[in-house]
């Protein structure tokens, strides 16, 4: 269901799955641009894209999609590779970054159930679980291996460069890829792996 039958039926669920999405995927991108900065990168912060300003990470057709179909991304925090003090390492560093940033949240979100006694019908409990649901989703999408996901760019920071210049080829058709496998629930098996693995380290670490 796209966003926008949900604001249309249930406002009130429309905004705890929205506002909890919105900045799971600004931090997600944050992640991308503070690592890539640390690392000598400095590409993301001299435009302006070290911020928690929603307005600075939207992406208009990624939004449209979105509110339509249920999936789209943010405009994506802008890397140079090639100035990272270590091309290779830093590629997979950066683009786990994000991954783990969603996990972490997840993680806290879940810590906060437990350690709080949380009701599941009460507002907090809701409001923590769809954001620890959403983050964990988000971390297992980004794990596939499919350019411009992070999962491939990982992929590239251990593989030859003959093998990360044909993914770099294949990521200006990537997202089309991406829908046309989402479309026909390709990839439904391999983001329910990934987030059966997210869940399990998560409940591994929980107290």
């Amino acid at each position: 269901m796209g966003l926008l039958n949900l604001l249309l039926k249930d406002p009130l669920g429309f905004i705890l799955i929205a506002v909890p999405l919105l900045y799971s995927i600004i931090f997600h991108e944050l992640a991308h641009g503070w690592t890539a900065y640390l690392l000598g990168d400095p590409t993301a912060k001299s435009l302006g894209r070290l911020s928690l300003n929603p307005l600075e990470h939207l992406d208009p057709v990624g939004t449209l999609m979105l509110f339509i179909f249920g999936f789209g991304w943010a405009k994506p925090v802008p890397v140079d590779f090639n100035r990272l003090r270590d091309r290779h390492k830093g590629m997979i560093m950066v683009s786990a970054a994000g991954i783990v940033t969603n996990m972490l949240l997840a993680f806290c979100a879940f810590f906060l159930i437990r350690w709080l006694s949380l009701s599941p019908s009460g507002m907090p409990g809701v409001l923590f679980y769809y954001f620890a649901q959403i983050n964990v989703i988000l971390a297992a999408f980004n794990l596939i291996p499919i350019p411009p996901l992070d999962g491939s760019k990982i992929v590239m920071g251990f593989a030859p460069s003959g093998v990360q210049n044909a993914f770099f080829r294949l990521e200006r058709y990537g997202f089309f890829i991406i829908i046309a496998l989402l479309y026909f629930g390709v990839l439904d098996p391999v983001i329910h792996f990934f987030r059966w693995m997210i869940l399990s380290l998560i409940k591994l670490l929980l107290p």
